[in-house]
Formats: structure tokens, C-alpha cells, sequence
């Protein structure tokens, strides 16, 4: 969504799942966007991406104005890599935070979509990341609205409640192929699955995401943020258990 005379210029970053996101994005223009989908740890690749970035756009990075990531939900390790860079960033250039939550700016990737639009991220143990959104035209923009705000939930609970709203649906993410079958049995709506270009995470599209929300000024300092997991991760969930029986014995 461009800001017509607002001067802006929004670092992205998005290393929430498997796929490692850095981009620029300055007066709603997609300057630079670096990702990857493979093996490598985010700890090897979101840096090195970043340098990329800014030695090929010749960046100052005094030049940002903040710094957008994908705050959560999503993988414990990647959050945590994400939320040093950003809030390593953000100290180093004493530049503002953006947080944007990560299902939102999955959906954003289909902005404009006419559809409701419901990401999928696969959380194991036969639960998703998810949330629905839609998009509203508002004079020469789109804004995007929350339908069903990101939560942790078995896959049936979200495909239920889309039954329920009894619209045509387009979904994306990475939880899509480990839940596709589940998907075509119960699904009663209309549906369609979003292409290979914006079918996982992007940075362009937090950094997008992070321009609408740092002109509402939707903001936090470095030194505040700290990832949403929405859920406990498995070792304080073992922990959880052994004090548990540590109890009852």
C-alpha cells in the first residue's frame, strides 16, 4: 500500500519458518528482496542476505527508517535469530521496530485478493499457525482485515470455521502440503492454493506490511520487542511434564 508524501524507507526481515527473508522497501517500492527455502540455518543466511542487500542497493543503513519482522508465531530457533538481527539492528542504528505479526504478513503476500485468504503454517503435532484475512478496497488502496486473528489450533478447527463464513478461499504457507489432504476432505467452500511466487514467507511483504503500520506508527524500541510464539516450545513443555511427575511421585 504506497503512502503518497510520506517519506519512508522500511527494512524487512522474516526468518520465522524455513525460508530465510531479507528486503527494502522505500515509498512503497520494492527496492531489494534476497530469499531463500533451503537447508541452511538462518544463522548462516539472514546476515550475509542483508550485507548482499545493502552492498548491491549502495545503502547507507543509517537511511532505514525501521526495521519490520516477522514477530511471531512460527519456528522457536528462527524467531529468536530474527529478534536478535532486528533488535541487533535497531540498537546499533537506534532505529524503531516494527512488529509484524507473521501470518499477516503471509497474507499479505496475496494483497488484494478477493477471497478470503488463510495462511497455514505447519506446527506439528497436527496443529497450525493460522489466521483468515480479507482484503478491502479503500479508494486507490487495499487494506487488509483481520477475520480470524493468528492462533495455534488443530487443522480441523480452522477449516471448520471457514465452512462456517461460507466463502471462497485461497490458502498458502507451508502447512498446505502436510495438510492438503485434509484440506480436500473437509473443506466445504470453494477453494484455491496460492502459486510458487508468493506461497511462503516473503520479507517484501513484511517490509510492505511494516511501511502501513510504521505510518500509523505502530512502533516499539529494540530493546521492547520480543517474539509472539503463541505456544510453549517442546522443552518447556518436557520440563512442564517431568515437574508434573516429579509431583505426583
Amino acid at each position: 500500500m504506497e503512502r503518497h508524501g510520506f517519506d519512508m524507507k522500511i527494512l524487512g526481515l522474516d526468518s520465522s519458518g524455513l525460508v530465510a527473508s531479507a528486503a527494502v522497501v522505500e515509498n512503497g517500492i520494492l527496492l531489494a528482496e534476497y530469499t531463500t527455502n533451503y537447508k541452511k540455518t538462518h544463522s548462516q543466511t539472514l546476515l550475509p542476505m542483508l550485507d548482499e542487500i545493502r552492498s548491491m542497493i549502495e545503502m547507507d543503513m543509517q537511511s532505514i527508517d525501521a526495521v519490520a519482522i516477522a514477530a511471531g508465531p512460527g519456528s522457536f530457533t528462527g524467531l529468536r535469530i530474527g529478534a536478535a538481527t532486528a533488535k541487533g539492528l535497531g540498537l546499533a542504528l537506534n532505529k524503531p521496530l516494527v512488529e509484524v505479526p507473521t501470518l499477516e504478513g503471509l497474507a499479505y503476500n496475496l494483497c488484494g485478493a478477493t477471497q478470503l485468504v488463510c495462511p497455514l503454517m505447519d506446527a506439528r503435532r497436527n496443529q497450525v499457525y493460522t489466521g483468515i484475512y480479507e482484503f478491502k478496497k479503500e479508494m486507490t488502496d487495499y487494506r487488509m482485515s483481520v477475520v480470524e486473528n493468528q492462533c495455534a489450533v488443530d487443522i480441523t478447527e480452522i477449516l471448520d470455521k471457514l465452512n462456517g463464513l461460507g466463502r471462497e478461499v485461497v490458502f498458502l504457507g507451508d502447512g498446505v502440503p502436510v495438510y492438503r489432504d485434509r484440506i480436500e476432505a473437509l473443506l466445504k467452500v470453494p477453494y484455491t492454493y496460492a502459486p510458487a511466487n508468493n506461497n511462503r514467507q516473503r520479507a517484501a511483504s513484511v517490509a510492505a506490511l511494516g511501511e502501513v503500520y510504521y505510518a500509523e506508527g505502530r512502533t516499539v524500541s529494540a530493546a521492547e520487542h520480543q517474539p509472539e510464539y503463541l505456544r510453549k516450545s517442546q522443552a518447556e513443555r518436557e520440563q512442564e511434564e517431568k515437574e508434573k511427575h516429579a509431583q505426583i511421585e
